[in-house]
């Protein structure tokens, strides 16, 4: 299922995943599944509550953050699709944690940031069976 993001939610992401390095940072993905593609339409920031010394690789929220998102995006007329976070100094490829802790059928968009600079982002879905993830397409509307 192909996500399609335009340039200004991607410069968001960006920009967010950089301040938020040397931890890792994140969000959810607002948007709206049209057919077979999903459409980001906004990003919303969330305070990584991970313990602090941890934080330089894991990211995790409250279960609150996510009930107050899903208001919020029926409220904005879209769904909660997805979460996004960052991998600094490492690959936009999602981690034995992330599977772990992952949704089936929500897109995980992660950003992988070098040295302060955010440089790639791949999408993924996690199999109805748990058992690994598979990439999704991830572009930038014309």
């Amino acid at each position: 299922m192909p996500v399609i993001w335009n340039e200004a939610l991607q410069k968001r992401v960006w920009s967010q995943m950089e301040v938020s390095y040397p931890n890792e940072g994140g969000g959810f993905l607002l948007g709206e599944i049209q057919g077979k593609h999903v459409y980001l339409r906004n990003v919303i920031q969330i305070e990584n509550v991970f313990t602090e010394a941890e934080q330089y690789h894991r990211y995790i929220m409250t279960p609150a953050d996510f009930i107050r998102l899903e208001d919020e995006a029926e409220a904005q007329g879209l769904s909660l699709v997805g979460y996004y976070h960052s991998h600094p100094n490492a690959p936009a490829v999602p981690s034995r944690f992330d599977r772990d802790h992952a949704w089936p059928n929500f897109i995980y968009l992660i950003t992988s940031v070098v040295n302060g600079q955010a440089v790639h982002s791949r999408g993924w879905r996690l199999q109805a069976d748990r058992s690994r993830f598979n990439e999704a397409m991830v572009k930038l509307q014309d």
